[in-house]
């Protein structure tokens, strides 16, 4: 029955979600972790990086890797310190890796004296996670990592320990055993101040596209039709969102509840004219009174992001109008195109 069959709209889907839609992407993430490379995944929102991020988790433990996942939001960045920020961390693969009760982290903390935060974290991936994982590969996703970027103090140090891990392998082969991957909004100069210790130029860059028409074809297994075409409903929808994930679901969302007033569970769309249908949709449900219809809240947030950011609102507005008036914009490292 398709009433399992359940399009969502924002947040994480689960790695049983049938809506989920499999990309390059996905391939490329999966393979060069399991070559324990380094991999970063730095894009604009709402374009499904935590859901790649719980889709290959997932996949890297049914392989037997050993994985932790550490959101930065949890942790935090307004009002906290650069202790906190380090523990927070520790606690967090404590945590993740099922270490407690193994050893008492407070007691080991304290034990550790007066070095510095960044060797407490390196003593740990390397005193602890390799001992206690002592033949298992081990990878950590780091999410949301521009969080950092609200933070009152500079975290290269960070950075520089996960390049110290990889130029470790070398020197003590059981770094082989772990790697990270880092997902956000971001890009590499937003994230380090000194472009000399950054891990950016040794990892691989996974890039995220929106969905294509050939990968997006499972998603029209919702769209039951009567009369009508389920792959030219599909179609439809691509061209109007350039296939961004959140804008995709959220259109086979509507789609669906807009055609299932009736009890038939069959979409009721006259055959050669799907193209008018989807456009009224469009036209009626997101574009139309936009601010009152735009739930979950996707447009006001680019919206608010527009008028935070005062000093680039110019720059923003521009490449929106060169987006409108169908120009090529090309992609760079600016924080303006990234966000």
């Amino acid at each position: 029955m398709m009433t399992n069959y359940i399009y969502q709209v924002g947040g994480s889907l689960s790695k049983y979600a049938p809506t989920y839609v499999t990309r390059k992407a996905d391939i490329e993430l999966y393979q060069a972790l399991k070559k324990r490379e380094f991999c970063y995944i730095l894009n604009c929102r709402q374009m499904g990086k935590s859901s790649l991020l719980v889709r290959t988790y997932h996949q890297l433990q049914q392989e037997g890797f050993k994985c932790a996942t550490i959101d930065m939001t949890n942790i935090g960045s307004e009002n906290i310190t650069p202790l906190q920020w380090y523990k927070g961390i520790v606690t967090d693969l404590w945590r993740s890796f099922k270490l407690i009760g193994k050893f008492q982290l407070k007691k080991w903390w304290q034990e550790l004296g007066d070095i510095s935060l960044p060797q407490k974290l390196s003593q740990f991936i390397c005193d602890i996670l390799l001992v206690e994982y002592p033949t298992e590969n081990i990878c950590i996703f780091i999410d949301e990592i521009d969080s950092i970027l609200s933070l009152d103090f500079a975290v290269d140090d960070f950075f520089a320990l996960i390049r110290y891990c990889y130029n470790q392998r070398t020197i003590n082969p059981e770094y082989n055993r772990i790697t990270f991957a880092i997902f956000g909004v971001a890009t590499p100069s937003d994230l380090i101040q000194d472009q000399k210790r950054t891990p950016f130029n040794i990892g691989k860059a996974i890039e995220l596209h929106g969905f294509t028409l050939e990968e997006v074809s499972p998603l029209a297994t919702g769209l039951k039709v009567k009369q009508g075409n389920a792959e030219t409903v599909l179609k439809e929808i691509l061209a109007w969102t350039g296939g961004q994930p959140f804008l995709t679901q959220k259109l086979c969302d509507l789609v669906v509840k807009i055609s299932h007033d009736t009890a038939t569970e069959i979409l009721t769309i006259p055959r050669g004219n799907e193209s008018f249908w989807v456009e009224s949709i469009v036209r009626t449900k997101i574009l139309h009174n936009w601010k009152y219809q735009d739930e979950p809240e996707h447009l006001r947030t680019i919206q608010n992001r527009i008028e935070y950011y005062q000093d680039r609102a110019g720059r923003l507005l521009g490449i929106y109008q060169e987006i409108l008036e169908g120009k090529e914009v090309k992609v760079d490292d600016s924080r303006e195109k990234s966000n």
